[in-house]
């Protein structure tokens, strides 16, 4: 296939803040009604439901960055690919401790690989990262591996 330079393999490896948070009993107790949660601890917000971290360090947009779709523009850091649709791949969570209220959290993602596919409806270029979370003390809680396609 050959989409892929050394210009774009010299980004595996970077590692680019993404921000830091403080977490609110309010902020969980808000996603676990959204969310529809049913232990008690998620709903009093004493503890963050495992899949809070998603979107947690996103930035929130303003309504003229909205898309037809309702959904962000966003600005993706990384090398400009030829192929520009990005989709989601599939993400796996290790959770170090649970997420509670007060908790200052700082989150890094790190691209990790890089390859091309065939895929039935053409090529594919799947992108590999780490978000790796840690709290003030620089004490791991959460990492998350992520596959994007773009295609």
């Amino acid at each position: 296939m050959g989409l892929l330079t050394d210009e774009h393999r010299a980004w595996i490896g970077r590692e680019e803040p993404l921000a830091t948070v403080e977490v609110s009993r309010r902020d969980i107790q808000k996603y676990a009604a959204a969310t529809e949660q049913q232990l008690q601890k998620f709903l009093d917000g004493d503890e963050a439901p495992p899949m809070f971290i998603f979107n947690l360090f996103s930035p929130i947009p303003q309504l003229a960055d909205l898309r037809e779709d309702g959904l962000a523009r966003r600005a993706v850091a990384g090398p400009s690919l030829p192929l520009k649709r990005v989709m989601a791949g599939g993400t796996q969570v290790e959770i170090h401790r649970a997420i509670v209220p007060g908790d200052v959290l700082s989150a890094t993602r790190t691209l990790t690989g890089m390859s091309e596919k065939d895929g039935r409806s053409g090529p594919l270029i799947l992108l590999d990262y780490i978000i790796r979370i840690v709290d003030v003390n620089g004490q791991p809680v959460a990492e998350e591996h992520q596959t994007s396609i773009v295609r």
